[in-house]
């Protein structure tokens, strides 16, 4: 693949992150790429030549990106890297890393076969969530893996409309609602009953967190429809809506949540190799082939 600027991104201070940063410029580097660092990491490149810069900057100047951290540091870089023309690909330094395809003790060969073009680009899509109030937009942001109104007060239950399209779908007295891409069916969707998504679905999951009815259950509907979330003025004032559990939106009674597919897509790149059913048996501990 004609990488020849490669951004490098990761949380700072940080061991392992510290190792495997030195790993890859020192690689990158031997294949005569330039090197582009995120600002908060540059002093952890030790005497390797590199540009300082910031997330936007690495956006626009560089062919591919390498986060190394866990699902969490892909997340906050995607959002940013979204936006550009760019390749993005992850070595896992976290827990489950469901993003981040390289192992630490495999950067040389796996980057070999990227370099080599022996590897799967996959366009995943983010969702855009606008907070309004009185048809005004208040404040807006960005998500890979999911959109949720809650509570901010713990245990607080909320009551809530849904409608998607501008067609009613149900009211709800619960702790919130999970709006979760295929990429994010993982993550707190999961967690929350949701069922697993594959990537390529056009999809959106809404999934109610602990409702007061039985009846209340996970609903998958077309990634292209405009999901509506009408807040009682019943509620209390103490209400937010996150993205990806890094951004808060706050939200007043009365307000309106407004998600829509984003027209940005990340161009994430996976190594030779990879399968899809092969990362959730092994991150999720489920059987292998009985013969």
């Amino acid at each position: 693949m004609p990488y020849a600027t490669v951004g490098l991104i990761g949380k700072p201070q940080h061991d392992g992150t510290h190792d495997s940063l030195n790993i890859l410029a020192k690689y990158l580097l031997d294949r005569g790429c330039k090197l582009l660092v995120e600002e908060t990491i540059s002093r952890e490149i030790e005497g390797h030549a590199h540009e300082a810069c910031d997330l936007v900057c690495i956006g626009k100047q560089a062919d591919l990106a390498v986060v190394v951290g866990g699902d969490g540091s892909m997340l906050g870089a995607a959002r940013v890297l979204a936006r550009f023309d760019i390749h993005v690909v992850g070595v896992n330094r976290g827990n489950l890393g469901f993003l981040t395809d390289i192992n630490p003790d495999d950067i040389a060969e796996q980057l070999d076969l990227i370099f080599d073009g022996e590897c799967l680009v996959e366009q995943r899509f983010l969702l855009e969530v606008g907070v309004y109030r009185h048809e005004k937009l208040k404040s807006n942001n960005s998500a890979v893996n999911e959109v949720v109104l809650h509570h901010g007060k713990v245990a607080h239950m909320m009551e809530f409309e849904i409608y998607i399209d501008g067609q009613f779908v149900f009211s709800q007295r619960s702790d919130g609602l999970i709006v979760s891409t295929p990429t994010g069916s993982t993550a707190y969707s999961l967690s929350g009953g949701g069922p697993i998504i594959m990537p390529k679905l056009d999809a959106l999951n809404l999934v109610p967190m602990f409702p007061h009815t039985l009846s209340s259950r996970p609903i998958v509907v077309d990634a292209n429809s405009c999901v509506s979330m009408r807040v009682s003025k019943v509620n209390s004032d103490s209400l937010q809506v996150s993205c990806d559990s890094h951004i808060v939106l706050p939200v007043l009674p009365g307000d309106e949540i407004r998600i829509n597919k984003s027209q940005d897509k990340l161009s994430l790149v996976h190594p030779k190799g990879y399968n899809y059913f092969t990362v959730l048996r092994n991150k999720l501990g489920w059987g292998s082939k009985l013969y």
